[in-house]
């Protein structure tokens, strides 16, 4: 059988590299690698989390929140506590002698059986002069809705429900 020159080659390199199976690969290792790109990317890393750690430190979370914030947290503490207990004022959540029908919040409430959530529209005209504060609250009063104005002291630097 008669072949053209370059398919006689073709095949008789394809023998060639069949036949060497038994034959070890060489594998050039003289390619060099540097751990410079590891040890820079553990190094951006390690400023990463020194940067978040710092920015927890410098600036929590806490003091992002605003008196008026804090002034309707007082407010709504007290009408949970006072939901959940039989006690006025609720234990924790007003100034010692604090009294509802005195500052006019026992009226305004409903009286004792009452049941007060906050509306919606929540809180507005908060006020702060030193350790005292005033602040409006939009609450549902057996189911009618009322504004109602709340006076509260910083006591131990927590506000507290009072009558000043």
């Amino acid at each position: 059988m008669w072949l053209p020159a370059r398919v006689c080659q073709d095949y008789n390199m394809n023998e060639e590299q069949t036949g060497s199976d038994d034959q070890p690969v060489v594998v050039d290792q003289t390619d060099k690698r540097s751990i410079v790109p590891f040890v820079a990317a553990a190094v951006i890393a390690i400023i990463v989390l020194i940067g978040i750690v710092a920015g927890g430190l410098l600036s929590p979370a806490e003091k992002n929140v605003t008196e008026a914030d804090r002034l309707a947290a007082a407010v709504t503490n007290y009408i949970d506590a006072r939901s959940r207990s039989d006690l006025r004022p609720p234990t924790g959540v007003a100034c010692p002698g604090f009294s509802e029908e005195s500052s006019g919040l026992g009226e305004q409430l409903g009286g004792p059986k009452s049941t007060v959530t906050i509306d919606g529209k929540g809180f507005a005209n908060a006020t702060v002069n030193g350790d005292r504060a005033k602040i409006d609250a939009t609450l549902v009063v057996n189911g009618n809705p009322a504004t109602t104005n709340w006076k509260l002291t910083r006591v131990d630097s927590a506000w507290l429900v009072c009558s000043f």
